[in-house]
């Protein structure tokens, strides 16, 4: 099963799907996952970890929003869905260099996906800007 599939087969998406919107829904929910349990394999190190631990709470919830509410696809509230992915962007980047601070292949995981979530992130919205000046 698939995210993108499901949001392609919307009745109302027809041929506006946007694939790097797809992929950014799609990186999202997985960047939401993989955060949260960076957070809490970070609760379990013995050094202080509560800045990465925030950082990463705080992604995975805006991730996770950006999953759910750009997976919407009736009656498109694009200024909405642009306005999260702009702040998923600069939460994954700021969880990215936090995380990158740390020895860990936990922290190096959650790195690696920030930055891919940031990277679709972008494409979703240079898509979605160019599409509106269509």
């Amino acid at each position: 099963m698939s995210i993108k599939e499901m949001i392609r087969e919307h009745p109302q998406v027809g041929d506006d799907y946007n694939e790097d919107l797809g992929e950014a829904v799609k990186h999202a929910m997985y960047c939401a996952a993989i955060c949260n349990s960076c957070a809490d394999a970070c609760s379990a190190e013995q050094m202080d970890m509560s800045e990465c631990i925030r950082k990463c709470m705080d992604c995975a919830d805006i991730c996770q929003a950006v999953s759910r509410v750009a997976a919407r696809r009736t009656a498109g509230n694009t200024v909405v869905i642009k306005s999260l992915l702009e702040a998923c962007v600069i939460a994954c980047k700021i969880c990215a260099e936090e995380c990158a601070k740390h020895d860990n292949a936990h922290c190096k995981r959650c790195e690696k996906m920030c930055r891919e979530c940031f990277e679709d992130c972008v494409k979703a919205l240079q898509g979605m800007q160019e599409a509106a000046l269509s």
